[in-house]
């Protein structure tokens, strides 16, 4: 399933003036066995335009693997599609320092700008459960007042935020939402990797 390609350059257009780079289009079957909804891409991403191909990208796909899931099989994408970044200074393998790009979490407003991208997929494609990967991909849909580290691994059913005149409101119908942690958090916490493995468990029961 493809986002319509002038949706696709308003979302492009609105974040113009912020930040980041490239676009990275979500991927996936409109008849998917659920939908993944992460952060934002990476440099990897920008650079050859699929969703979680970058290191956290290979932790994704054991995931997929222990619910023996392809990547075909699923629907991918993120709250937001551009690579938030942020200067920043390294060394080089002579010692020099260089200024090069960081990833970052996106902020509240850069979200909003693509929240119409992610609520026409959430529209279209046909997935009985939408798991959210990390705080921001369960924000964005079911608000502020969530945390990933107090609803991982159990189904949340209820609307979902859609974009509004400049805000959210709530969708008329329900899903349901399983929410996860990201993968890249097993980088910095290693101890995350016997939690996200009891989520898996419970999403593979589900499913």
């Amino acid at each position: 399933m493809h986002i319509p390609e002038k949706l696709a350059d308003e979302g492009k257009e609105i974040l113009a003036s912020f930040p980041v780079e490239g676009f990275v289009y979500g991927k996936g079957p409109e008849n998917a066995a659920f939908m993944l909804v992460g952060e934002a891409p990476g440099e990897t991403e920008i650079h050859n335009g699929v969703p979680f191909s970058g290191r956290a990208g290979k932790e994704l796909m054991k995931f997929l693997e222990k619910l023996n899931l392809s990547r075909e099989e699923v629907y991918i994408t993120s709250a937001v599609r551009s690579r938030p970044y942020r200067w920043g200074e390294k060394k080089d393998k002579h010692g020099n320092v260089v200024k090069r790009k960081y990833n970052r979490p996106p902020t509240a407003k850069e979200i909003l700008g693509h929240a119409p991208l992610l609520d026409y997929e959430i529209e279209h494609v046909k997935a009985p459960i939408i798991v959210t990967l990390g705080n921001i991909g369960l924000k964005r849909l079911l608000g502020p007042g969530y945390k990933i580290t107090e609803q991982h691994g159990r189904v949340l059913r209820g609307p979902v935020q859609k974009y509004n005149e400049g805000t959210y409101s709530w969708t008329e119908k329900e899903f349901s939402i399983f929410p996860t942690f990201h993968p890249a958090s097993v980088f910095y916490n290693r101890r995350l990797e016997e939690v996200i493995q009891e989520d898996i468990e419970a999403l593979k029961k589900l499913l």
